[in-house]
């Protein structure tokens, strides 16, 4: 791979983990889809969960085993590939009852292949903690999938006067935002590259 193809933006998914109705979630994702087209160094697209048909009831072979037959329901398919499309994750997550939504598990548990060798971010939300508690949770599942997940991450209480037309009020929040996606950006490129040069071996 050239210097200059390592220098080209990555194909970033933004992932919408909650359904729940009254969620917060679609406006933490517009506002870290925005950060990150202002960071300049991923094509950005917005992955909402509640747009697709994500049954809780799985096939009895993991994806692990099943590789390209796997099974997926039809309403899935549009999922399937945007999350084979990204070279990086963005988990935008809410916190509910010390971890994450079931519809963010569901999504991950009916894919595999997808996350491997593969950069994740987290933001989370919800509770005194942020929603940490829930990035905890994740941590363990995707690296059990052979992603790379970020050290650092985005994490936001919910109180009054946090957000405010669509956007944090902390005004360090912007600055904390270029930091994991600087990572992120980085460790996309390095993944890309080493993706093309020797084919995974998981």
């Amino acid at each position: 791979m050239s210097e200059n193809n390592l220098n080209e933006p990555s194909r970033l998914a933004v992932v919408v983990g909650s359904v729940r109705e009254g969620r917060f979630g679609p406006t933490v994702a517009s506002w870290v889809a925005e950060q990150a087209r202002v960071h300049g160094g991923f094509e950005v697209e917005i992955v909402d969960l509640a747009d697709f048909d994500i049954p809780l009831s799985l096939p009895g072979t993991s994806p692990k085993y099943a590789g390209e037959a796997y099974p997926r329901p039809a309403g899935m398919a549009r999922l399937t590939a945007a999350l084979e499309r990204a070279e990086a994750f963005v988990l935008v997550t809410a916190e509910y009852n010390h971890s994450y939504p079931a519809s963010l598990k569901a999504a991950i548990d009916w894919h595999y292949t997808q996350w491997t060798a593969k950069p994740v971010a987290f933001v989370s939300y919800g509770g005194a903690a942020g929603g940490r508690h829930a990035v905890l949770h994740l941590e363990n599942v995707l690296t059990e999938l052979h992603a790379v997940t970020i050290r650092d991450g985005l994490s936001f209480p919910l109180r009054v006067g946090s957000w405010e037309d669509g956007e944090p009020t902390d005004p360090e929040a912007p600055g904390y935002a270029k930091t994991v996606l600087d990572l992120l950006a980085w460790w996309a490129a390095a993944l890309r590259a080493a993706r093309q040069t020797v084919p995974y071996p998981a």
